[in-house]
């Protein structure tokens, strides 16, 4: 195993990397915002399930296939893409019952399985964390220490532990304007639209990568 100045090593790269918001961040900031704080902690959990199967790919060498593959890179970033723009397509062109004459819906609750689900999907779809991760993580590992897949779960195990704590705060942080945002409708409508573009604009960013 990585010897501890190693770990804290890793601990302070790590942390230093999941403060820069990125796709999982802003997912999970805009999923606060729209439906408060149960939903991002929701959300965040399904991001960090979907991380455990990329940790679980690196250790046993998936992503290197992925890394290597032009044709499953493309295949598995265009599923991300295709998934992210529906999810984009579906806030900017949905309009709720009584908006239309001014009045003020409630905003939609989606199941706390269902935000889970997404969360999990859109970092899993995310071709970009499975190179990320095979990349960033066998540079802490030592070959002298012992097997490589291990050390690689148990750094993966403290990225998780690290994202849930990052990622969890920037929920609760966010999380506090959604009451705002629920009293107006305007407000709302303005969200969804900013969610939408949100989403079609990690899609973009991801279809502009080169496989």
């Amino acid at each position: 195993m990585p010897d501890i100045a190693t770990l804290a090593v890793f601990c302070a790269a790590t942390l230093a990397l999941l403060v820069v918001p990125g796709p999982a961040v802003l997912f999970i900031v805009t999923r606060s915002v729209a439906q408060g704080r149960s939903a991002g902690l929701v959300s965040v959990l399904g991001v960090h399930a979907g991380s455990l199967v990329h940790v679980a790919a690196a250790a046993l060498g998936v992503s290197a296939l992925l890394a290597a593959s032009a044709t499953a890179f493309t295949v598995v970033k265009y599923a991300g893409v295709a998934y992210l723009v529906w999810l984009g397509l579906r806030k900017l062109l949905h309009r709720k019952a009584g908006e239309e004459d001014g009045a003020a819906p409630a905003i939609a609750r989606h199941s706390r399985r269902r935000m889970f689900w997404e969360g999990f999907v859109v970092n899993v779809l995310n071709p970009k964390t499975a190179i990320f991760f095979l990349a960033f993580l066998p540079q802490f590992t030592d070959r002298h220490a012992g097997p490589i897949g291990p050390q690689i779960l148990l750094l993966g195990a403290l990225w998780i532990a690290l994202g849930l704590l990052s990622d969890g705060a920037y929920a609760l942080t966010s999380s506090a304007l959604a009451g705002r945002i629920g009293r107006s409708a305007r407000a709302r409508r303005r969200l969804d639209v900013g969610t939408g573009v949100v989403y079609l604009g990690l899609a973009a960013v991801l279809t502009g990568e080169k496989a």
